[in-house]
């Protein structure tokens, strides 16, 4: 029986081998494409966004601050895909 290890072996070293003659020929001569600068998205920044960094690096405060407390309300709201609204519904029974 013939072991197909060695020719297979031989074979993925050749072609690494002449992939990297190609390639550094190519950035020789120049003729390789240029690579292209990574598209920065700039958006406008969202105010939520700006709160939420605020209130991340307040730590254990921000449970306790209000603004901080809507925010993640309003957060919440938008994961969810809610409108937004009040948090709990308003109890007219015991009017």
């Amino acid at each position: 029986m013939h072991d197909p290890f060695w020719p297979r072996t031989l074979a993925i070293l050749l072609l690494a081998v002449a992939m990297t003659v190609t390639v550094i020929r190519l950035q020789e001569t120049g003729d390789l494409p240029e690579t292209p600068e990574p598209a920065i998205r700039l958006l406008p920044e969202d105010p939520l966004r700006a709160e939420q960094r605020r209130c991340q690096e307040m730590g254990e405060a921000a449970a306790k601050d209000e603004e901080c407390l809507r925010v993640w309300a309003e957060t919440r709201d938008r994961f969810l895909g809610r409108d937004a609204g009040p948090a709990l519904p308003l109890d007219n029974e015991g009017q």
